[in-house]
């Protein structure tokens, strides 16, 4: 945490979490303009939004926590994978949090339902489902749908979500308990 500045940004009561999404001009063989771009305000939002349902931002009044996700080779899934690394970070930085976050997207390629699309798949694909969620509560925190699914797809895909984020859970927490030495 930091001081909040411009002034005006604090909050008198908790910290303001200030997220910056972002893609490097060479992360993708498609060229475009570096900077922020509506994509990327989008995605800072909605991130922040996220994080800001588990951050226990009231500890730290008239601060700023600020996040920032540099994305350097785009494969596709950068908006679940920069919120599940942001999310372990903040645990890392030592930032009171009542759980983690983990976002994981699921689609449906050629009428069938896969979870963590690649590139290709993401590009050409029906659907996209991505999810964040917390996984002690099963409390949903952020959820995007692209595409058609029909009732049983889209039950599939959050089952493939659910049972995904929760392993992705069990690995986050043994990186930061083998990396402070305590139990996962």
């Amino acid at each position: 945490p930091m001081e909040a500045h411009p002034r005006k940004i604090q909050r008198q009561e908790r910290a303001v979490l200030d997220v910056r999404y972002n893609m490097a001009p060479f992360s993708t063989t498609d060229r475009f303009r570096p900077g922020f771009n509506r994509r990327s305000r989008e995605i800072s939002k909605v991130t922040a939004e996220a994080l800001e349902s588990v951050v226990l931002l009231e500890l730290y009044p008239r601060s700023k926590i600020r996040v920032e996700i540099e994305v350097i080779c785009a494969e596709a899934g950068t908006r679940c994978v920069g919120l599940t690394a942001a999310s372990l970070a903040l645990a890392d930085a030592g930032i009171p949090m009542t759980d983690l976050v983990v976002s994981v997207a699921s689609g449906k390629i050629n009428d069938v339902v896969v979870c963590d699309l690649n590139k290709e798949e993401d590009n050409y694909g029906e659907a996209d489902l991505p999810m964040g969620i917390l996984p002690n509560s099963g409390e949903l925190v952020f959820l995007q749908m692209d595409g058609d699914l029909s009732p049983e797809q889209f039950q599939e895909a959050w089952d493939y979500n659910m049972n995904a984020a929760m392993e992705i859970h069990v690995m986050m927490k043994e990186a930061i308990a083998n990396k402070y030495g305590g139990e996962s």
